[in-house]
């Protein structure tokens, strides 16, 4: 039985015109080590993924080219038919190498084609959210993206997607997007000590747009990682949880999609981010920036 999305930290929101629980579940680390090639216990994550649709997931973000393709392979195994209130958000812009790099490919024929097998690797005739992957594995780059935007509208208009996003961008980069056509999500790098776009979160709030953060655990120094031990201790929970419990309390329209290869991993993430952080949390966190 699935849980009700009410009782999952965060309670929804609404991507378009479909509603989500905030608390999602990132699909990257399903596949083999630095996502390239299939998990060490596939059944064990066929099993996960089933375990996150009855703690009462709605949100699963993935790619095809995570593995390339297993992450949406196991999804497929695991949850096909996908249950009515279930939306798979996938991105596109970006292939893999043999040794395991993403160089771009966001030329409208390559657009096409990671579209395509976004939809077979998946099982479906529409993609419910397609986020257009920019800048590089060294992160955003100020440059148009004009060409590959308008293909991936092309495609909408052909009723392959339902709805878009951008990844990996700017906030001029958003902006663009936003002249172009109607987006639902960003999916940029944000965390505790990375913070560059708070300005670019409450706008987006403002305009109903979800913000996705990316490695939301990561890039702590000493002094920082100290100031979240402080709060966490006070409130006898992880590091982890007070980081994303921050996060979902960072804005209404922050949509956490915390990955993991662990069932009981997922369970402590949800229970750990139940967390009201108090004003002195708050302060003591800032330290973190």
């Amino acid at each position: 039985m699935s849980t009700p999305p009410s009782s999952l930290p965060g309670g929804s929101w609404t991507l378009g015109d479909q509603p989500v629980t905030r608390f999602g579940y990132g699909a990257m680390q399903l596949a083999g080590p630095w996502a390239m090639g299939p998990p060490a216990d596939p059944d064990g994550a066929r099993a996960l993924l089933r375990d996150a649709v009855g703690l009462g997931i709605t949100h699963i973000d993935t790619s095809d080219a995570y593995g390339p393709r297993f992450t949406n392979r196991l999804i497929r195994e695991a949850l096909h038919p996908y249950a009515a209130s279930l939306r798979i958000v996938t991105k596109v812009g970006a292939n893999r190498d043999a040794q395991g790099g993403w160089p771009t490919a966001r030329q409208p024929d390559q657009l096409r084609r990671q579209i395509d097998d976004n939809l077979e690797s998946l099982g479906l005739d529409v993609l419910d959210v397609v986020n257009l992957r920019l800048g590089d594995a060294e992160g955003p780059r100020e440059e148009s993206l004009a060409e590959p935007f308008e293909a991936l509208v092309e495609l909408q208009g052909q009723g392959l997607i339902r709805h878009l996003g951008v990844s990996n961008a700017t906030a001029a980069q958003v902006a663009q997007a936003q002249a172009i056509a109607p987006i639902v999500c960003v999916q940029n790098m944000y965390n505790l000590a990375h913070r560059h776009d708070d300005e670019l979160i409450d706008r987006l709030a403002d305009n109903g747009v979800a913000y996705v953060p990316f490695f939301p655990l990561g890039g702590f120094n000493p002094l920082q990682s100290e100031a979240l031990r402080k709060v966490a201790s006070r409130h006898n929970t992880t590091t982890i949880a007070i980081a994303l419990a921050w996060l979902l309390q960072r804005s209404p329209n922050v949509l956490l999609i915390a990955g993991t290869s662990s069932a009981a991993h997922l369970r402590e993430n949800i229970a750990g981010t139940r967390i009201s952080l108090t004003d002195q949390d708050l302060a003591d966190l800032a330290a973190c920036t």
